[in-house]
């Protein structure tokens, strides 16, 4: 959902803005040159030319982050259910207490669908998001901007607004939500193992959920271009200012690719739309919007055989072959993004479960079963044909329901009934106060923030820069909430939205989100792009608060 651009107020206020590093390795990195004492009068008087930025923000008191998957009261009332079902219970060897009706592993619509359709017949599902392995968190709707095509929204809605409103709603019925990754799968053996690097459950269900992931080109340079002008996600990464107003490429011919290239418009000066094939093959209706818009050019038969830089190590062009012809050539373009398909998140089960050569998981036609008793499969992970999100959050309903079935006839369901809770009353926003900083408090919003805690500040200082249709942003941010939060009398935080506040992002060298940058002493220590572990924040933060 785009933000506008709140109005600039007031006086234009210097602040001194130099390139800062670009390595997000551990350890202190080289700082920027910033002027002494950084007073308005004399950073007004310095010559750069991002000298004079104007501010205008908002900052917020400091309010405790919910806690993902934190315990609810169980109001238990246990009801072994019986269901009639050819279905026969794995070899188990217990399905007593400490063992959970049901674990899900994924989220996106599939996996959140599962989990809303379990929560509300009280199986109490366990679900683990993700966090890194296999892409973001709220699947691939996350880097996605306007979803026209899903019932109920026609006026359509953002990808990550439409995964909010999934994951609050499994949340509302009861589900426990981990952003984890889970690290061992054993379904060879019931109750069935799931362990992740903060915990392990047992489960006599399980629905597989995990989706797929963006394929690379895997061309010489990619590594050295990542996030330096080679993207998977335009949705994250087009509104930076490395890309803005510049001449940019996207790979690939279909529906992906497509969305991609007509994204970009809105930043770009130009995009070319790089096809193997001598065809298309999104849906019609994205092939129209491509052809009927004139900043996008449709190069077929054509593939990236490299990325060439100029003097200064910056992406400057795209080598590229004709398939054809064999033709080489040079394209001028400043960023590559790419929309070549997905491999399926299927690691974990395989040598357990019967994959196909793809490896997506198969199983029973018209339904989630697969080729193990208790084990179910949902979303894109299965389905290498239709792939979208409707039908992605039609098969983790039927998941959902299958595992019902499942535990009901074998006598090993226990339900959990829902607990009367109270309506909780709406927090203000941080756009509720304006013009307020407050240097006691530990969370803060906007450039002016930035300004005077950089100034002022004794703590480590932790920015987020952040865009709003950034799904991995809306990832990380509930994550470092929580890391602030347990280190709140030494670290303050300042989010800056680099569509907002774009000279402050254009300074600070920022070139995709979500990134954070760390400052201390009026030196920046270091500089992280992308989503981490949280165990990493809270060690560099232990280590320099």
């Amino acid at each position: 959902m785009a933000a506008s651009a709140s109005a600039r107020i007031g006086a234009p206020l210097g602040i001194a803005a130099v390139p800062t590093p670009r390595a997000a390795a551990p350890g202190p990195a080289p700082a920027p040159a910033v002027a002494a004492a950084m007073t308005p009068s004399i950073a007004a008087s310095l010559p750069h030319r991002h000298s004079f930025l104007y501010f205008n923000s908002w900052s917020s008191a400091r309010r405790p982050s919910p806690r993902l998957g934190s315990p609810r009261p169980r109001s238990l009332l246990p009801l072994r259910l019986r269901a009639s079902s050819d279905d026969s219970p794995p070899p188990s060897s217990s399905a007593a207490g400490g063992v959970e009706n049901l674990v899900i592993i994924g989220s996106g619509p599939a996996g959140y669908t599962a989990a809303i359709y379990a929560a509300r017949a009280n199986l109490k599902p366990v679900v683990f998001e993700g966090y890194q392995v296999g892409g973001v968190p709220g699947g691939q709707l996350m880097t996605t901007t306007e979803v026209e095509n899903f019932p109920g929204f026609p006026d359509g809605i953002t990808g990550p607004d439409l995964m909010d409103r999934m994951r609050r709603q499994a949340e509302r019925w009861g589900a426990e939500l981990y952003q984890e990754d889970v690290e061992f799968l054993d379904v060879k053996n019931s109750p069935f193992t799931v362990r992740s690097g903060e915990r392990e459950v047992k489960c006599h269900s399980l629905v597989y959920a995990t989706g797929a992931t963006a394929k690379r080109l895997r061309i010489p340079r990619e590594d050295e271009f990542w996030s330096r002008g080679i993207s998977a996600c335009a949705i994250c990464d087009g509104a930076s200012p490395l890309f803005k107003g510049q001449v940019l490429a996207v790979v690939g011919g279909g529906d992906t690719a497509t969305e991609e290239a007509l994204y970009l418009t809105k930043y770009a000066r130009h995009v070319h739309l790089l096809v193997r094939r001598d065809h298309l093959r999104a849906s019609k209706a994205m092939q129209d919007r491509v052809y009927n818009n004139p900043n996008i050019t449709v190069h077929f038969n054509t593939e990236v055989a490299d990325v060439e830089s100029n003097s200064k190590g910056q992406m400057s062009g795209l080598l590229l072959n004709r398939v054809d012809t064999g033709e080489k050539s040079v394209l001028e373009a400043k960023g590559l993004f790419y929309g070549i398909g997905h491999s399926p998140n299927s690691q974990l089960l395989e040598g357990q479960v019967e994959l196909d050569h793809s490896g997506y998981v198969l199983v029973e036609e018209g339904s989630a079963k697969t080729s193990v008793k208790g084990v179910f499969a949902a979303g894109d992970v299965q389905d290498h044909e239709w792939r979208q999100a409707v039908t992605a959050a039609g098969s983790g309903c039927i998941a959902a329901l299958s595992v019902e079935r499942y535990l009901g006839s074998n006598n090993l369901l226990i339900e959990f009934h829902q607990p009367h809770t109270e309506e909780v009353k709406k927090e203000i926003t941080d756009r509720d106060v304006q013009e307020g900083f407050d240097i006691t408090r530990t969370k803060h919003r906007g450039q002016y923030a930035l300004r005077k805690l950089y100034h002022e500040s004794p703590r480590l200082v932790c920015v987020l820069y952040t865009s709003p249709t950034c799904g991995p942003c809306r990832t990380l941010k509930p994550i470092l909430g929580q890391v602030i939060d347990e280190y709140d009398e030494n670290v303050h935080f300042v989010e800056i939205d680099i569509e907002e506040d774009q000279e402050i992002a254009e300074a600070a060298g920022i070139m995709g989100t979500p990134c954070v940058q760390f400052f201390k002493n009026k030196e920046m220590i270091r500089m992280v792009s992308g989503v981490k572990m949280k165990k990493e924040y809270k060690e560099f933060i232990e280590a320099n608060k």
